[in-house]
């Protein structure tokens, strides 16, 4: 799964600190793996739905055995339903079975006999799913729990298809059918859905009948052959345009709403060409009967792993206008995330929650290896560094354990220190061991555990075996300790002895982390790399040199997962970004040169890194730039006026256009305004708040024109000119844009709105404004947001009654009430 819990960290993190939280004596309860006293052998579905009530229909044949002690009970999990029949199938009879369901959560049965592990028995239950009645409570990751979904099932919503999906992980799929939903189950499975002819249907494995039904209806058959977990079972109905791709003799195939049809292959056609690369990374071939990716409507989280069919939030539909200005984290990177996941929580699962790393920090990783691989080291050093900064940033993440066995609730693990911590300490490893050993120590992993489950420890016995080394020392400090170093570097010369000394210090509490680094020293036109151990808190290591070096490069390859502060010179910053390799060698030394834009060398470099190769750093150093300078402006301009002209990266056009904007010279307007006929919609959006900072009028006029097609960067930038600028006329475009955003796009513009939504003329136009941001504060209350929305309701109320709309005051009062009261 590829979390949704992206938005704003600092907002998060200011509130987090403002109230701290009691602890939780959940966190006491250590989470052991699930006692197995039935197994899971074949799971048989026939399910039907009813719109009106947002029912299923079901019927299930679920076939088990003992585990290893003979018993005579079964327990299913089976959430929020009706269970009109529990029978045990006898010679092709159904014998009513004695069963308890006081909870509603879990079903206790009573078996017919004593059964050993030596044979299986078959349990025959009719039920009736009601999800929209469960009252099950989602995560930061995962929003909701309700298991299955139906989205706007009476055709009421405009603009919106109507589709039914599920969503399994964590423990949901027991919430449409009965089952012992835990991820150290596997099971083979066969549903039979009866949907309206209209609709197609996915689901796991292989499409094996189709029957038209005189009613109107169709039935159809979906087999997965090969065991998996509950939890990736999935289903999903509607009207999907299906692209058929391939990868050798299975089928690819892409599910997209009609008007997403025609650029099916320009945002999944990579897809085959990256399950090659895994299957010969990993020495495993796609295990599975085909491979299709669905996108649906109103997801609750970014995307899921299903077996054999992933599906994925509506933020990966796109026109080509949009792919254009699509950089390798807007989907592409969740697209091989969860491929990734076919092997690594698919293939083998892992055990239990408390080893969701296995799952959870591969299919990070893979992001960061499909990058290399498709788009070069400097994109993969980009997005790990990314990876890592978002767990840095992360409140709380230094005081959890990879592997987590005790927690307050099984959804928490799903975060940044599972997630992106884990891709970086599995990087390191990679590293560390280097490539051949790493990828033979996960050929042996999946290999010992296909179609099982798998552990931390499994995970390192693989390694040894592939490596010859003992890992110990790097599980206990990275998997099974919390936190990660604080590192100061510096360094000293003396001239006398010829010697250069690294001073070495974590000033982190806790444990000491023990850490193998290259160091690469730079002299004489030459590079000579030095692998060092730092096994102590203080540490120090000497060289005898023929003279002053260059560089010092601590951690040459930036790979360490680590805070780190390097006491450089910007002389030695210089030299380090023209003449180290790494991506993470320029970023420091724009860092540094931006710091301070007086020094010569600080310029010197920031105008040599906006023709950086990458044109994330470009990006970077574009925005970097103080341009009420006149040294950096003048060196800077000419560059500024090409790259916004002629660079190949429509970001890095659109941040130089947003630059040269906010000089507001008048000179510049022949260029934004030639801008405007870009095709890209970042382009567009920098070039038009670029114009209405030199002329509001003209900006809002142009901005008129383009009402009828947005997108991204282009719909803020009309929304930003509106929200500044415009009043009751601009408030069906404001409000009809904050309501379709996306989780991020919504709280990057609510202050915006919420300003509007203070100063419109129309008490209704506030009213509807109100009502937004009382749905956005409870609906994502669970990321921290509350206050924050809370906020700007109360400036909204004081704007109103100013106004004297005492009734949109009032709503705003009761839409703090209602957000304050929201569990």
């Amino acid at each position: 799964m590829l979390s949704c819990a992206l938005i704003a960290a600092a907002m998060t993190t200011a509130y987090a600190q403002q109230t701290p939280q009691p602890e939780n004596p959940a966190l006491k309860i250590y989470r052991a793996v699930p006692t197995k006293i039935n197994d899971l052998i074949h799971t048989k579905l026939d399910v039907r739905f009813d719109y009106k009530k947002r029912y299923l229909y079901g019927k299930e044949w679920v076939t088990l055995k003992p585990h290893f002690y003979p018993t005579d009970s079964l327990r299913l999990d089976a959430k929020g339903m009706d269970l009109k029949n529990i029978s045990v199938v006898k010679n092709g009879k159904n014998v009513p079975l004695k069963f308890t369901y006081q909870d509603s959560l879990s079903v206790a049965i009573k078996l017919d006999k004593v059964y050993h592990n030596n044979e299986s028995y078959t349990i025959y239950i009719d039920y009736t799913a009601k999800p929209n009645e469960l009252k099950e409570k989602g995560s930061a990751a995962i929003n909701d729990a309700k298991g299955l979904y139906f989205i706007n099932p009476d055709g009421t919503e405009k603009d919106k298809p109507t589709q039914i999906w599920t969503q399994g992980e964590t423990e949901s799929s027991s919430a449409w059918f009965p089952t012992i939903d835990k991820p150290s189950q596997k099971t083979t499975e066969e549903i039979t859905m009866t949907v309206p002819a209209k609709y197609v249907t996915l689901s796991n494995g292989k499409l094996t009948a189709q029957k038209t039904n005189a009613d109107g209806t169709r039935t159809d058959t979906w087999k997965q052959d090969l065991p998996h977990s509950p939890y990736l079972f999935m289903m999903a109905v509607g009207d999907f345009k299906i692209y058929k791709d391939k990868w050798k003799d299975k089928e690819v195939s892409y599910y997209l709403e009609p008007k997403y049809a025609p650029y099916a292959k320009e945002i999944f056609g990579f897809t085959p060409e990256a399950i090659d690369f895994y299957s010969k990374t990993l020495g495993v071939d796609f295990p599975w009967v085909k491979y299709s990716q669905i996108v649906v409507r109103d997801y609750v989280s970014g995307a899921m792993e299903n077996t054999s069919a992933t599906l994925h939030g509506d933020y990966v539909q796109a026109t080509h206008r949009e792919l254009i200005d699509a950089n390798y984290n807007n989907g592409r990177s969740t697209i091989v995330h969860e491929l990734f996941h076919q092997w690594f929580g698919d293939y083998v699962t892992a055990e239990s929650w408390s080893n969701l790393t296995v799952n959870e920090s591969f299919a990070n990783f893979s992001e960061t290896i499909w990058a290399e691989h498709k788009y070069g080291k400097d994109e993969a050093d980009a997005h790990n560094y990314a990876d890592m900064q978002s767990y840095l940033r992360s409140p709380g993440a230094n005081t959890k354990n990879l592997v987590r066995f005790y927690y307050a609730d099984k959804e928490d693990v799903f975060d940044a220190v599972t997630y992106q911590k884990g891709g970086r300490i599995l990087n390191m490893l990679r590293n560390y061991l280097g490539d051949a050993a790493f990828y033979k120590g996960l050929n042996i992993y999946l290999k010992t555990n296909a179609f099982k489950n798998g552990e931390a420890q499994q995970l390192r016995l693989a390694f040894e075996e592939a490596s010859g080394q003992d890992l110990n020392w790097y599980f206990n400090q990275w998997y099974y300790g919390a936190g990660h170093p604080i590192l100061n570097i510096s360094y000293k010369w003396d001239e006398a002895t010829k010697t250069e000394t690294v001073y070495l210090k974590q000033t982190q509490d806790g444990q000491t982390f023990k850490l193998p680094m290259a160091i690469d020293i730079y002299q004489g036109g030459k590079k000579v790399r030095h692998k060092e151990w730092m096994n102590d808190k203080v540490d120090s290591i000497s060289y005898q040199l023929a003279g002053k070096p260059d560089l010092v490069n601590v951690d040459a390859d930036k790979i360490l997962l680590t805070k780190k502060t390097d006491a450089k010179t910007i002389d030695e910053f210089s030299f380090q970004y023209f003449n180290a390799p790494n991506y993470l060698d320029r970023f420091e030394a724009i860092d540094a040169a931006a710091a301070d834009q007086t020094r010569p060398q600080a310029q010197k470099i920031l105008i040599a890194a906006l023709k950086d190769k990458y044109y994330g750093l470009r990006v970077k150093t574009i925005k970097a730039l103080n341009l009420t300078k006149d040294d950096v402006r003048n060196a800077a301009q000419p560059i500024l006026i090409s790259l916004a002209q002629t660079d190949n990266n429509t970001l890095v056009r659109a941040a130089a256009i947003t630059a040269l904007g906010k000089l507001k010279a008048s000179g510049n307007m022949t260029l934004f305004t030639q801008a405007m006929s870009s095709e890209s919609y970042a382009v567009q959006g920098a070039a038009l708040n670029a114009i209405g900072q030199l002329d509001p009028a003209k900006a809002l006029s142009l901005a008129k024109g383009l009402e009828k097609d947005n997108k991204g960067a282009l719909t803020t930038a009309i929304t930003n000119l509106y929200t500044a600028n415009g009043n009751d006329a601009e408030w069906p475009f404001v409000y009809h844009a904050f309501t379709e955003a996306g989780i991020q796009e919504k709280f990057n513009t609510l202050k915006n709105f919420a300003d509007m939504t203070a100063k419109v003329n129309k008490p209704e136009y506030a009213q509807q404004g109100i009502e937004e941001l009382k749905n956005a504060g409870i609906k994502f209350k669970v990321y921290g947001a509350a206050p924050f929305v809370v906020t700007q309701l109360e400036s909204i109320k004081a704007a109103r009654t100013t106004m004297k709309d005492d009734a949109s005051a009032k709503a705003a009062d009761n839409a703090i009430q209602a957000i304050n009261d929201a569990k």
